[in-house]
């Protein structure tokens, strides 16, 4: 979300080069944050199936 408005305020701003990079790297906290809770996730599949 934080990302999303500095890319915006960037981008206004006439600084796209620097909005892009914002814009990865936010995909990329957002990414490893997913690949977390998936892992997470399978963790407690395993437990609950006994696999």
């Amino acid at each position: 979300m934080i990302a999303a408005v500095i890319c915006q305020i960037l981008s206004k701003s006439g600084r796209d080069e620097q909005a892009t990079l914002v814009s990865v790297a936010g995909i990329i906290i957002v990414l490893s944050m997913l690949a977390d809770k998936l892992s997470g996730l399978f963790d407690a599949l395993r437990n609950i199936f006994g696999l």
